[in-house]
């Protein structure tokens, strides 16, 4: 009978075991892919302020040029609303994101989020726009009248705008939110409401045939436009080739005119100072909380 070496059957028994020992736990694994996804792409969050036709032919563009400039992997994380967005927001779940003045100073509140670029060379603006052909002629012809607006929380469009029309011209109305800046524009023009709140920049991108059936009647003071911030996760490196490949973008025709379409013609620094004047007009008073399931400017 043949006798067997002790190396060898130590050999033998190691190899049965590991043959039979159970994998790594499947949730173990799932997490570990997640984490090493999420160290290579980054997300990009926009607020809805127009449809997803916007996303699509603005911001993703965009984005793609930013990735080839800066060499990160970038993902537009797209939102149906603009209440979706700020729950989104107020979670955290946005490495980088495109949001309202308002917007900025909650995030950093809920998250800690940093300004990084805005536009320099306009401020935004809130109107009050009415059908060309209608008797609204000024905020006092909308007294116990509705007024569309996108979102509560669309800085210039709404919250700023309903704060004004309370305390300044002690207006009493009623606010009707139709998700976006077109569909106030368009519930104007089918005559559903007598006025609505909207910002320059996204009235003058309406089709002229919408355009030539509005005027404005009301505009707020200025205050400084959407920053585009980053969530303090990110590593310093990572935002430092982000914001070169913005600026690398602004010196191109192809970038130029990409950046026109948001619109950020001249993208430079951000920073807190540029939007603690927001802090003092006690808006949080007309803020309202988005809704973790929720579906601006």
């Amino acid at each position: 009978m043949k006798r067997w070496s002790i190396p060898l059957v130590a050999i033998l028994i190691c190899t049965l075991w590991l043959s039979t020992r159970p994998n790594a736990p499947p949730k173990r694994d799932q997490q570990q892919r997640d984490e090493r996804l999420h160290a290579q792409q980054l997300s990009f969050g926009v607020v809805p302020q127009f449809g997803i036709k916007h996303l699509a032919e603005v911001w993703e563009p965009l984005i793609r040029q930013l990735e080839l400039a800066s060499g990160l992997q970038i993902q537009v994380s797209p939102s149906r609303s603009i209440p979706e967005f700020e729950a989104s927001f107020s979670r955290g779940e946005y490495d980088f994101a495109y949001m309202n003045p308002y917007h900025y100073l909650r995030a950093k509140r809920d998250q800690g989020y940093k300004p990084l670029l805005r536009d320099q060379t306009k401020q935004l603006k809130g109107i009050l726009v009415a059908a060309v052909d209608s008797e609204i002629n000024s905020v006092q012809d909308l007294d116990g009248k509705p007024i569309a607006f996108p979102a509560p929380n669309a800085l210039g469009a709404s919250l700023y705008m309903r704060a004004l029309l309370e305390r300044t011209h002690d207006i009493q109305f009623e606010p009707i939110y139709v998700n976006s800046h077109d569909s106030v524009y368009l519930n104007i023009v089918a005559k559903e409401v007598r006025a609505g709140g909207g910002v320059k920049r996204t009235l003058i991108t309406q089709p002229q045939e919408i355009q030539d059936q509005l005027k404005i009647i009301y505009e707020t003071p200025g205050v400084s436009p959407h920053p585009i911030v980053c969530h303090p996760r990110v590593p310093d490196d990572q935002v430092k080739k982000f914001i070169n490949a913005w600026q690398f973008l602004s010196e191109s025709e192809v970038g130029r005119s990409l950046l026109a379409e948001i619109p950020m013609i001249e993208p430079g620094e951000a920073v807190y100072e540029d939007y603690r004047p927001l802090e003092d007009l006690n808006l949080d008073d007309f803020y309202v909380a988005p809704q973790s399931n929720g579906d601006g400017s």
